[in-house]
């Protein structure tokens, strides 16, 4: 899959841009707060109908303008695919494919897979629970679509269970059916996380090793209230007068937790800011490759800003790793050019090199 053409109305700092980019690699370059970042965020939208950094639809457009809209022309494998989204303040969020609406978002999910490495994506490592959870639930999605549908009912179950709980319902039967419902779509997640990670982890450590070049091992470990067989149902029925107190569920898989290891201790705890970054590069070009085998399509390789805090034996490596043409289109983006440069130096296949600036994308002439 690759994203030929890209227009941009109002999405963030960017009021009105459009590049045409090339098939292989694509960098941006230029001082921090140009756009960058956002224009990288534009091409997660398309995919995934919402801003990678989670911000508000009604904060991704421009100042006091109504709207803002993206586009983008994709090369689908030999056949063409147009996606189209509109973003009103106080309405609905558009998206066509191909000028035709979707009537519902999720349908939308997994049709253009895209990984994206971030500065932001430090949360997975420091941040609670949820955004692990998270990362699983994104990569299964994207070439799962049962998996999707069960995650979205298992979510509808969970809500209407917690008001119960927080209105002090004593219907029984209720409570029941949504239990079972909970148990039935938490299995079904459960087995599906497990699957990926024990599938994940030896691309994971090889990533790594081939990025910081030590003996340290990295590990992934899935714990969960359905590990050996448990049964939600019934500790949910357990503990339904417990949870009426506390007004939510507390058992199920949106309690699960993904420990994240190097050299069998967490990360969060001993990770050095060169260990963590190696880590969270590892782990998604691990995501790509899973991607990749699993889905219809090569997805998208986003790299924002990925150099930072590596020294310069990393970010060598990291280099030669993105240089491969196996990994198909990749934008990249880095305030100093000279890594960018190093890049394109390395490669023997086709690129395209930009500047942001003041929201403004200026395609510049190759001259590396």
């Amino acid at each position: 899959m690759i994203l030929k053409k890209l227009s941009i109305l109002n999405y963030k700092n960017i009021q009105q841009s459009e590049a045409l980019f090339s098939p292989q690699m694509n960098c941006f370059f230029g001082n921090n707060g140009m756009g960058k970042t956002n224009l990288l965020d534009a091409i997660y939208y398309l995919s995934f109908c919402k801003s990678y950094m989670n911000t508000p639809d009604n904060q991704v457009i421009y100042n006091a303008e109504e709207m803002c809209v993206i586009q983008g022309s994709y090369d689908y494998d030999g056949r063409e695919e147009n996606i189209f989204c509109a973003i009103r303040r106080r309405q609905r969020k558009q998206f066509t494919r191909n000028k035709k609406e979707y009537e519902r978002l999720s349908e939308h999910i997994g049709l253009l897979p895209i990984v994206m490495i971030s500065p932001a994506d430090v949360g997975l490592i420091q941040g609670g629970s949820e955004e692990r959870r998270r990362f699983l639930d994104l990569i299964i999605s994207q070439q799962d679509k049962p998996y999707l549908r069960a995650l979205i009912q298992y979510n509808k179950a969970l809500t209407q269970r917690n008001i119960l709980l927080k209105n002090q319902s004593p219907d029984t039967a209720l409570y029941e059916a949504l239990e079972m419902q909970l148990d039935r779509y938490g299995r079904f997640i459960y087995e599906k996380r497990v699957e990926l990670i024990n599938s994940f982890i030896p691309v994971f450590n090889e990533y790594y090793q081939s990025i910081c070049c030590s003996s340290e091992q990295v590990n992934l470990r899935y714990l969960s209230q359905l590990e050996n067989g448990g049964d939600l149902a019934e500790m949910l029925a357990r503990n339904r007068e417990r949870d009426r107190l506390s007004g939510y569920t507390s058992a199920g898989i949106h309690k699960d937790e993904l420990e994240m290891n190097l050299n069998e201790l967490l990360i969060r705890r001993t990770g050095s800011q060169g260990q963590n970054k190696t880590y969270l590069t590892a782990l998604k070009l691990a995501q790509f490759a899973f991607l990749k085998q699993k889905g219809q399509t090569t997805p998208i390789l986003l790299l924002d800003d990925i150099f930072d805090k590596l020294d310069a034996g990393r970010v060598e490596q990291i280099i030669q790793l993105v240089s491969n043409p196996a990994f198909g289109q990749i934008f990249i983006t880095d305030t100093n050019r000279k890594y960018l440069d190093e890049i394109l130096a390395a490669m023997n296949h086709d690129y395209a090199l930009f500047r942001v600036e003041q929201g403004s994308i200026q395609y510049m002439e190759n001259n590396i």
